[in-house]
């Protein structure tokens, strides 16, 4: 089985003409079936884009979303809107509303758009403003402590979803592969080849989601997790625990690219 992984593709920078383009290169790999970490494009044009995809490739797509996702809309209305493009074909799968998914063998697959939580790193001493907290609704504005508050419930919403769904899914799979969005966890949080300072990792990381994934871990010693990340648009690996890596995807806005095939036997 030839699973490709893509992640903050940004298509809405792409004119019709060069996704067209895009998605021919993508078909040229003869993938069984396709992963998206997020980012695929904003609040007003990813159902159609996620469309174009599922019409253009006509393999399944298993996806998160990123917090482009959510610009200009709320978290509410684009998750509603994302459900009914899933619900409407055979292969888009939005992987917080799809459980364990099996993939080939002794691997299956779960997934959550998770976000930053605000915890790693210096959360009241950064003076980083994220265009998150101009164009998405939910965190328009906020004080930093009511913004700290949302981006952590945020947080422990896709670490409770990863760590029920981990748990199910290790009870009968060997190895599992986790997509998500934004890392979580300090070492995957990559940017030119460093790790992100201080004043930028609690926008960029979640704490919450790795505390989790590494606790799941350390009590199931005979499985393996890779977890699928991007956010920073830098690319890096982390061996988090002997059991328990993570891969970071890199990405340019205008030109992107397929991070990764699996094959999976």
């Amino acid at each position: 089985m030839r699973i490709g992984w893509l992640t903050d593709i940004h298509l809405n920078f792409l004119s019709p003409e060069n996704r067209a383009v895009f998605y021919q290169r993508i078909r040229g790999q003869n993938l069984d079936a396709l992963l998206i970490g997020g980012d695929i494009a904003e609040a007003h044009t990813v159902a159609g884009i996620l469309a174009e995809l599922d019409l253009a490739l006509g393999i399944p797509i298993y996806f998160v979303l990123g917090n482009h996702d959510f610009y200009h809309g709320s978290i509410a209305a684009v998750r509603h809107t994302v459900r009914q493009s899933c619900a409407a074909s055979g292969r888009l799968r939005w992987l917080p509303d799809a459980g364990v998914i099996p993939l080939a063998g002794e691997t299956a697959l779960i997934g959550h758009d998770s976000w930053a939580d605000g915890r790693i790193g210096d959360f009241f001493g950064s003076d980083v403003m994220m265009n998150d907290y101009v164009l998405i609704e939910d965190l328009r504005f906020l004080a930093k402590p009511r913004l700290l508050a949302r981006l952590s419930a945020l947080g422990d919403e896709a670490a409770r979803f990863l760590e029920d769904h981990a748990r199910q899914a290790l009870a009968r799979w060997r190895n599992l592969l986790v997509l998500t969005h934004v890392p979580p966890f300090r070492e995957a949080c990559w940017h030119e080849g460093r790790i992100s300072a201080e004043d930028f990792l609690p926008h960029f990381a979640c704490q919450a989601v790795g505390e989790r994934l590494a606790a799941v871990m350390r009590e199931h010693p005979q499985n393996t997790m890779t977890v699928l990340c991007g956010h920073t648009h830098s690319s890096g690996e982390a061996r988090i625990l002997d059991n328990l890596s993570v891969m970071t995807g890199a990405a340019e806005y205008g030109r992107p690219e397929l991070q990764r095939i699996f094959e999976l036997p």
